[in-house]
């Protein structure tokens, strides 16, 4: 399981904000889960994109803790979108989000974790060459076929892959039909036997995190996607 780090707001906080839950708190969160069979893929440290300069220090100091603490609980992989990367690299806001994700990556390279960008708000080559431009070995890329499906297009999920294949570390096994506006795994467009067969070919042996976000029925969704993944799975050895 992913966990989420981060309030979500004044109104809406989070037990392992990292402001907020100290070393027996995450302890105790760390047992819970044990207790339960279950494993951390790692954690969600989503807040309002590094390309904004309002507040831009307290954002990149919040997820220097979440990697501190991802790294401290053994699963050291903290995802986010942390705004959409301009293709244009002379562009005032690829330049902050240059020297923000810098920042990030120093801390995750001090602490031994890995901050992992998700897909989905621009194209796979033009993360590609920012994480090219970038050269850190602890930024990644969090893998979500759905986020490239509805924005780009089938076709860029199995071209993302192939892309970004060297860097992916963390992925959300997420899909989305147009017609039902649902989320559940092998129940929409995504090219699912394509796209596992290409992770595979690109070395990937990490968690494929089931997500939902339609918000309707949403642990049945999990279910049928967990079976139908896993019967694929068997399928492709």
């Amino acid at each position: 399981m992913q966990l989420w780090a981060v309030d979500y707001g004044p109104r809406h906080p989070c037990l392992l904000d990292p402001d907020r839950c100290g070393r027996d708190c995450r302890r105790r969160a760390a047992e819970l889960v044990e207790s339960y069979g279950l494993e951390i893929t790692g954690f969600c440290a989503q807040l309002k994109g590094f390309d904004d300069p309002q507040g831009l220090e307290e954002r990149i100091a919040k997820t220097c803790k979440v990697l501190e603490m991802a790294a401290e609980l053994g699963a050291p992989i903290v995802t986010a979108h942390p705004g959409r990367i301009s293709e244009d690299k002379r562009a005032p806001t690829y330049r902050l989000m240059f020297e923000s994700l810098g920042k990030v990556a120093r801390c995750a390279e001090n602490v031994g974790a890995y901050f992992c960008i998700e897909t989905g708000m621009e194209p796979a080559s033009v993360l590609r060459s920012f994480l090219e431009d970038l050269d850190s070995p602890a930024v990644k890329v969090n893998f979500d076929p759905a986020n490239l499906l509805m924005a780009y297009g089938a076709e860029e999920v199995i071209r993302g892959v192939k892309l970004l294949g060297p860097w992916i570390a963390h992925t959300h096994a997420k899909d989305y039909n147009p017609q039902t506006g649902r989320a559940t795994v092998g129940e929409g467009l995504v090219p699912w036997r394509e796209y596992l067969s290409e992770l595979k070919a690109a070395g990937f042996r990490g968690w494929l995190a089931l997500e939902d976000e339609t918000g309707r029925d949403v642990v049945e969704s999990l279910r049928r996607g967990l079976a139908f993944l896993r019967k694929l799975t068997g399928e492709l050895g």
